[in-house]
């Protein structure tokens, strides 16, 4: 059975290899402050999720690729 630190730092490793490569290079650390503490909302209408990220954020394009990727259907 896998632990949950490990689970954590290999879910936290695959969302930064679904950004850029600059992310995919990055430490835990570094993938947890820039793309997992993230200042956003998130809403629900009727089926859709909406994402709101902040005007200025610096990595707002990187996490939206990342939502968009993760909530996208799966490849046939």
């Amino acid at each position: 059975m896998a632990r949950p630190g490990a689970l954590a730092h290999n879910l936290t490793r695959a969302a930064g290899a679904l950004t850029f490569a600059f992310h995919a290079r990055a430490t835990t650390a570094t993938i947890r402050d820039l793309l997992i503490n993230v200042p956003a909302r998130l809403a629900r209408t009727a089926r859709r999720l909406t994402l709101h990220l902040p005007e200025r954020w610096p990595w707002s394009e990187d996490f939206t690729q990342l939502f968009s990727t993760v909530h996208a259907p799966p490849a046939l």
